[in-house]
């Protein structure tokens, strides 16, 4: 599906925005039945409380939402976008909304359009809005779209979203902007990308590595996301609940791809390439072994340790191969840890730069898209405890500690790159929240699009 806003030549009703420390003020300003009504039902104004305010016939023709208190509005990203599961069908404007919570607003709004309908179409119609007053239209649409295709990316199952499928959605983008694609496979996956093909070759589903390239203009971005379909753990083989939201393991790729899609969108004056390392984690007889060593694209060695910590493998050789270009500046995104979820819970998206100016124009734009990140560090400390000794590297040291970070100073190995950044991101929303229903999610994404111009100078 597609977001949009209404037409804004189109009638639509008033949505008034009270706080609800202005909620006498405003009700004292109303006509005597609105007040009268509003009171006898109780509306306080707490954050995405909505009441529908009839007229003289009967029929709906307001409806006023709550913004709740300043620390309800910190506690709780996009509460207005309640009203999209609460106001009736047809188009509507705010009244009232403050300039400065304009954006979020008009965002909220768009990302709870979102219905993954592949499967089970959606029921019933949804409330248009027109685009608020003083907000960039087209970039908001563009973060929206790009952010639906992850969600629809992850959503769906593996049985639908395997190597080749992925490898499809990658075309398809790139056609769709007029983007240049290369894909390797095959005997040219297992000479050149070893790690890759060892993680992929013990599935019928083959393995492969996608690249596209979109404008020629201004400074290099690259973009690496992991884009491992389905994960079984291989021989190391997880526990059935382990396995339950194992679709969502290409979450990295599926993040890149609606960042990139955003970026496209919006005509930006860069040079972008993304690469997604397309494979499934299967067990078979031609499944990759614990204690395997593995020759990487880098030169490097890597003793497999554990079958289930494919991810750093995959992008070990992709970012080796995007390091080989020296692009002005390299992030990866992946669904890599769980001890990334346990440091800071599914909705942060834990992050990883030397830099410190990078991570300062990071967080601003985090704060300016409600796009939370969190950086952690890249330990320098920890990093004999990824040096098995038999082989240069460890892809599953058995340190007990600081998982995430000991997987970051896995990849920096390989990216090699002094602008680099890495995303350790969950990919998925445990319980419906405004905005972001149940499932799927991008992550990082939007607050990498808000960072580019003070990241790149664009």
């Amino acid at each position: 599906m597609t977001p949009a806003f209404a037409d804004p030549a189109s009638p639509s009703r008033p949505l008034h925005v009270v706080a609800a420390d202005a909620l006498e003020p405003w009700l004292e300003a109303q006509p005597v039945a609105v007040a009268v009504w509003l009171r006898d039902s109780g509306f306080k104004a707490g954050l995405g409380e909505v009441k529908l305010i009839p007229g003289a016939g009967g029929a709906v023709v307001a409806a006023v939402i709550g913004s709740g208190t300043a620390k309800a509005r910190a506690r709780m990203r996009f509460g207005l976008s309640k009203a999209v599961a609460q106001l009736p069908a047809g188009d509507w404007h705010f009244e009232g909304l403050p300039e400065a919570q304009r954006f979020e607003a008009a965002l909220g709004w768009l990302l709870a359009q979102y219905r993954f309908d592949r499967y089970k179409p959606a029921s019933g119609m949804l409330p248009g809005l027109k685009c608020p007053e003083g907000v960039d239209e087209a970039r908001v649409l563009a973060m929206a779209a790009g952010e639906f295709l992850t969600r629809d990316l992850i959503n769906t199952p593996a049985q639908d979203m395997g190597p080749a499928e992925l490898e499809a959605a990658f075309l398809a983008l790139a056609d769709r902007f007029g983007a240049a694609t290369q894909v390797v496979s095959g005997a040219d996956l297992a000479r050149d990308f070893p790690m890759i093909h060892a993680v992929g070759k013990g599935s019928d589903r083959p393995p492969r590595l996608l690249s596209l390239r979109w404008g020629t203009q201004g400074p290099s971005l690259t973009l690496v996301g992991k884009g491992v379909c389905f994960d079984t753990g291989g021989l190391n083989l997880k526990p059935s609940a382990g396995m339950l939201l194992m679709k969502k393991d290409m979450g990295g790729a599926a993040t890149v791809l609606g960042l990139a899609q955003m970026i496209m969108q919006l005509g930006l004056r860069l040079r972008l390439r993304v690469i997604v390392p397309a494979v499934e984690n299967s067990v078979s007889g031609r499944s990759m072994r614990p204690k395997d060593i593995l020759t990487s694209r880098k030169g490097l060695t890597v003793e497999v340790n554990d079958t289930d910590a494919e991810g750093r493998l995959v992008l070990g050789d992709a970012l080796a191969w995007a390091a080989e270009e020296n692009p002005e500046l390299l992030i990866s995104m992946a669904t890599l840890t769980g001890a990334a979820r346990v440091a800071v819970g599914p909705d942060l998206a834990p992050y990883y730069t030397d830099d410190a100016a990078m991570a300062a124009a990071l967080e601003a734009g985090a704060v300016a898209t409600a796009d939370p990140v969190w950086r952690l560090p890249f330990h320098d400390a920890y990093e004999p405890v990824i040096e098995p000794g038999i082989a240069d590297l460890d892809n599953a040291p058995g340190f007990g500690f600081a998982g995430s970070i000991t997987a970051a100073l896995f990849l920096r190995r390989f990216a090699d790159h002094p602008r680099y950044m890495h995303f350790d991101i969950y990919g998925h929303t445990p319980s419906d929240a405004p905005a972001r229903p149940k499932g799927g999610a991008g992550q990082g994404a939007r607050a990498v699009l808000a960072a580019l111009p003070a990241l790149l100078g664009i």
